[in-house]
């Protein structure tokens, strides 16, 4: 690792770092898929696949986990896999890979902090919210 961590994607790629970018299905009605596969030079992954259809993602050394919804959230601190993304995230907290997870919510909900409770364990909170908690952010 570079000793000053990339902050952008053109230096993520110059400094050798492979990016892969994971949605929910539901996710994927807001992202420009097209955009962050030409920047990332990896599909957009968002579903299973099946052993032999396309290629696997490559060994995680570290995840950016955003924006996490209030669902995601939930979903990964309860152990819930019914999707590609939080299937992905509960495997690589299970394996202790780095995590920053930035959640985007609306003001905060009461229902939030048991599962912030439960994934402050798993990886580190970087938001306002955090702040706004009682949380140390990240």
């Amino acid at each position: 690792m570079p000793a000053r961590s990339p902050t952008s994607w053109r230096e993520h790629r110059a400094a050798r770092w492979r990016v892969f970018v994971v949605s929910t299905p539901l996710g994927l009605r807001f992202l420009d898929r097209a955009r962050l596969e030409q920047q990332a030079g990896e599909p957009v992954r968002s579903d299973f696949q099946m052993p032999g259809e396309g290629k696997e993602l490559s060994r995680a050394d570290a995840v950016i986990a955003a924006p996490m919804t209030f669902n995601t959230i939930n979903k990964w601190a309860l152990g819930i896999t019914d999707n590609f993304a939080t299937s992905l995230l509960c495997e690589l907290t299970g394996y202790g890979v780095t995590l920053v997870a930035v959640p985007m919510l609306k003001p905060p909900s009461p229902g939030i902090s048991p599962s912030r409770t439960v994934s402050t364990g798993y990886g580190r909170w970087a938001s306002e919210l955090d702040r706004a908690m009682g949380g140390a952010s990240a």
